[in-house]
């Protein structure tokens, strides 16, 4: 095969050979796709729920198209008529490609095997507390390992020009005054990173707690390595630095169980019986999808000048259920004491005493 691809090169002109290998090693590429994605496809139409192969399309359909033409052109290459000048540019430009295209090859790696471990550690399910804690160490190693890989990438593609060579090794040379800058300046960054190890492994807060952070409800959505972002109910964001959760008090309301106790205050006059209301209660909690059917407690827990404060206590499997049982407790709640005891809502009372007048 070289023997005959020499020959060839004999026979054509210069620049038409190198245009051939260059279309000739697109084309093998292109060919080698055509071929071996469809298999992939296949296979993945046959698996139902989760597919390895359909993950694998999805991460490198792209890359393959442009990274085995290189690795072809690369093998082709010593067979080329460039000149001396030429031939070095063209090899540097392909060194720097071909590392280029690794390093994002080994990033879509890395994501295909996050997308075996999600499928793995489902958090779609009633109790994911394992999950999330897992999916949260996921999330923050995976930005780790791939930080390191686009560095060193960079690193080996700065280190491949002889002028970069001279420069690293005259910042080693000065490391002593240069190390001690770098350190004062990168300190808040340093800081956050380890803040990010803590809270992977230790795990203060994970992905999809719930939080209430700075007097905001919401979702934890992203834990990246310098900041955090909470997704508040609203679909506002709150984006917070790392180290927040590490040196303020923050209330997570999932940090062991996503269970959750609701509360509903009523304020009503003296009179009221509270016997019925409770009756009330259970009834309205009996059979409804939102309760857990643990907990359901109605007390008179305080009384004040003018009324009396009821609470009313249930059980929930998460706060987003909890929040809209305790509206749907209200709502049925004041409906039942309005049209059944209508004089025992709040009032303000007034005595009047009429006097006599005298001329």
């Amino acid at each position: 095969m070289t023997e005959v691809l020499i020959q060839l090169s004999q026979n054509w002109p210069a620049w038409l050979w190198n245009m051939a290998l260059i279309l000739f090693s697109f084309l093998i590429g292109m060919l080698i796709k055509i071929l071996f994605i469809p298999l992939l496809r296949r296979q993945a139409i046959e698996q139902s729920s989760y597919s390895l192969f359909r993950s694998f399309i999805r991460r490198f359909n792209r890359i393959l198209s442009i990274f085995i033409p290189l690795l072809v052109f690369n093998s082709l290459l010593p067979f080329a008529h460039f000149n001396a000048r030429t031939l070095q540019v063209v090899t540097k430009i392909n060194e720097i490609l071909l590392v280029s295209f690794f390093a994002l090859a080994l990033i879509q790696a890395i994501k295909v095997f996050e997308d075996y471990l999600y499928h793995r550690f489902d958090v779609n399910k009633e109790n994911n507390l394992r999950e999330r804690k897992v999916r949260t160490q996921i999330v923050f190693i995976r930005k780790v390992v791939v930080t390191i890989i686009i560095v060193v990438a960079l690193a080996i593609v700065l280190l491949s020009f002889e002028s970069m060579q001279k420069i690293g090794a005259g910042l080693l040379t000065g490391v002593g005054v240069g190390g001690i800058i770098i350190g004062f300046a990168a300190q808040k960054s340093l800081g956050n990173l380890l803040a990010g190890f803590q809270i992977a492994f230790t795990q203060p807060i994970r992905m999809d707690d719930v939080l209430v952070v700075e007097g905001e409800w919401g979702k934890v959505e992203e834990i990246n390595l310098t900041y955090v972002v909470v997704n508040i109910w609203d679909k506002r964001r709150l984006v917070l630095p790392i180290t927040y959760f590490i040196e303020k008090p923050f209330q997570n309301w999932t940090r062991t169980t996503a269970e959750i106790l609701g509360t509903v205050f009523i304020y009503t006059d003296f009179t009221i019986p509270v016997q019925q209301l409770r009756e009330k209660l259970t009834d309205l909690l009996t059979g409804h999808p939102l309760w857990d059917g643990q907990v359901n407690v109605l007390q008179v827990t305080d009384l004040k000048e003018h009324t009396m404060e009821i609470r009313c206590l249930m059980s929930c499997r998460n706060s987003g259920q909890a929040f809209d049982l305790r509206c749907y407790i209200r709502e049925q709640m004041i409906d039942y004491i309005k049209f059944n005891f209508p004089d025992a809502l709040s009032k303000t009372r007034v005595d009047y005493t009429a006097k006599e007048i005298k001329a």
